[in-house]
């Protein structure tokens, strides 16, 4: 799985984006794993390598090469005939993730708090007074950037190189969920909530404290998530009738 910041899947315009700077291939890679990851590209959709290339402005090798790094991700699959098929995440997928992250955010909170600079302190402050600013201008989007910023922190001042790549990888694949647990009525608020005293046990390097609140602030969000998951089928299903 690859790390992506949040600011690279907020993505206007491919093809200039891609001749701006960065490493093609990589450039490439993240701007389609990304589409898979925010659902702009269906389960089942085959994505031809062809029209691909045109919409980034680029040769088909840099699409085939992101098209096989995906297929070792599985997210896509090649089919006969087919190409490549988005495959995408699941809803098993997500929720095999949350308990993963029930497992070891805590222990990322822990170590954080135990091992947590100055500078990094300041800009977790910092980005909980942000996701308050923005959380009055019911600024959905901010907000979900601001949150990939305030785990990324705490991710990073664990000091674990294992911990680090295994929760950002999980943060970036469940992107959509977390989106979805934020359109909840009142979550909004209550993360925001739970963020501020998530700081404040890290700031008073109560390890335990910020272990026991990572831990709930991740079922919350799991089961924030369940029920718009929920509400969703509930409408396919009317519509279906």
């Amino acid at each position: 799985m690859q790390h992506i910041e949040h600011e690279e899947m907020e993505l206007v315009d491919h093809k200039e984006q891609v001749k701006n700077g960065g490493l093609l291939r990589s450039k490439v890679f993240y701007h389609i794993q990304s589409d898979i990851l925010m659902g702009r590209y269906k389960d089942g959709e085959s994505l031809g390598e062809k029209k691909l290339s045109e919409d980034f402005g680029v040769s088909r090798t840099p699409i085939r090469e992101a098209l096989a790094r995906l297929e070792l991700e599985g997210l896509v699959q090649y089919t006969p005939n087919k190409g490549a098929i988005v495959v995408g995440i699941s809803k098993e997928d997500i929720r095999d993730i949350y308990i993963i992250r029930l497992a070891l955010e805590g222990m990322a909170a822990k170590l954080a708090a135990e091992k947590i600079t100055d500078s990094e302190l300041k800009e977790l402050e910092e980005i909980v007074m942000l996701e308050e600013f923005y959380c009055k201008k019911d600024d959905a989007s901010k907000m979900l950037f601001y949150d990939s910023r305030f785990h990324s922190i705490i991710f990073q001042a664990s000091k674990s190189r294992p911990l680090i790549y295994m929760l950002s990888s999980f943060h970036l694949y469940i992107l959509k969920a977390r989106q979805s647990s934020l359109s909840v009525p009142g979550r909004k608020k209550n993360f925001i909530g739970e963020h501020r005293a998530i700081m404040e046990a890290i700031k008073a390097k109560d390890s335990q404290l910020a272990h026991e609140i990572m831990t709930k602030h991740i079922q919350n969000s799991c089961e924030n998530w369940e029920k718009v998951w929920q509400i969703q089928q509930e409408q396919l299903k009317d519509q279906s009738k």
